[in-house]
């Protein structure tokens, strides 16, 4: 198999790797002499009392959240330790594609989004020595780590602000990831997952990012042409120079491995399959942060977990967006959720 040259610091950037050895899945699998892939901004305080942690989202990377992070923000290097770690299947952490034979591929082993933040935890914990987190967001399956952070540690994380997510994975979300992944394993060049060459999946991939457009935009948004703002000159456009320039770099196994996180996504697994008791476990002051027009984590059911959660907030940013939002498209966008981070952070502050 071919390396892929996307996975690399010259477009990601320089990471740091914590060793987390031969580390045990939920699953009962094993990722043998994992790494754990991350980044810093900031500089822990001689208390470790200003960590924020910032898990991303599908198909992302810590570089897609430094955008976030910067003097007089909300995520201010000058104030709080930010920590943002590489989710397993991301590529940089252990991921399909650079997973040694005979774990590579589709035979790496099946993860849970709790896999993520154990592994997180012992990043924070051990490596930093850190015993709380001022903050804990992400956006989209980052919300989904979030929530299991939250709920699997209660104790340790004094805010939470999940953007764009749910704590469980709706049946409704569930068939259209069935949808994506189809988009990518019908292509014949796909091979079963044992292609030679991830970059001759392209047709799949392409598929995959039109899908993906349908479902994260909301009809308002085409029928009044806002791309147009991003200096596209057709829907067309749009489609091949955003979206499918966007995945056509990435390997299909590592997006498959990170959908099928997603999917399985319950933090009611930790109580039997009782949401509401799982979630009255959170202990954080939580901002349940969503986007008007979400079609993958509409806003009704993001509020339906509020409800669960005590003394939590419901902000619902307006935007065309929808679920793209977070991408900051628009500075209206960036704003909003500065503005509603600022907010959390000043809260019991």
């Amino acid at each position: 198999m071919s390396i892929n040259e996307y996975y690399s610091e010259d477009v990601h950037g320089k990471h740091e790797y914590f060793d987390l050895g031969d580390f045990p899945l939920i699953s009962g699998g094993t990722l043998r002499g994992a790494r754990l892939a991350y980044k810093t901004h900031g500089r822990l305080n001689a208390s470790k009392s200003n960590a924020i942690l910032f898990p991303h989202m599908y198909s992302g990377s810590p570089l897609h959240m430094e955008m976030f992070v910067g003097e007089g923000r909300a995520l201010d290097p000058q104030e709080y330790f930010i920590i943002l770690p590489g989710q397993f299947g991301n590529g940089l952490s252990p991921s399909p594609s650079n997973t040694p034979p005979p774990y590579n591929q589709t035979a790496f082993p099946d993860l849970m989004i709790g896999d993520d933040v154990v592994a997180q935890h012992k990043l924070v914990t051990e490596a930093f020595g850190i015993e709380e987190l001022q903050l804990v967001l992400g956006w989209s399956m980052g919300a989904q780590q979030t929530y299991e952070w939250a709920v699997r540690y209660p104790d340790m994380v004094k805010r939470a602000a999940p953007f764009a997510g749910t704590a469980r994975t709706s049946d409704h979300c569930r068939i259209f990831l069935k949808c994506l992944i189809e988009a990518i394993t019908s292509d014949p060049a796909f091979e079963n997952g044992f292609y030679k060459d991830a970059h001759a999946v392209h047709a799949g991939l392409r598929r995959h990012a039109d899908l993906f457009a349908l479902m994260g935009a909301c009809q308002e948004l085409y029928v009044t042409e806002a791309w147009r703002s991003l200096g596209f000159s057709s829907v067309g456009d749009f489609l091949a120079a955003f979206w499918q320039n966007w995945f056509l770099p990435m390997d299909p196994n590592n997006l498959i491995s990170m959908m099928m996180k997603w999917y399985r996504s319950d933090v009611s697994l930790h109580t039997n399959g009782d949401l509401k008791k799982a979630l009255a476990r959170i202990k954080a002051k939580t901002y349940v942060i969503a986007f008007a027009n979400d079609m993958f984590f509409p806003v009704d059911d993001q509020e339906a977990d509020r409800k669960l959660i005590k003394g939590s907030k419901l902000k619902v940013i307006d935007t065309l967006w929808a679920h793209f939002a977070m991408l900051c498209l628009t500075e209206d966008d960036r704003i909003a959720i500065d503005t509603n981070l600022k907010e959390l952070l000043n809260e019991g502050a």
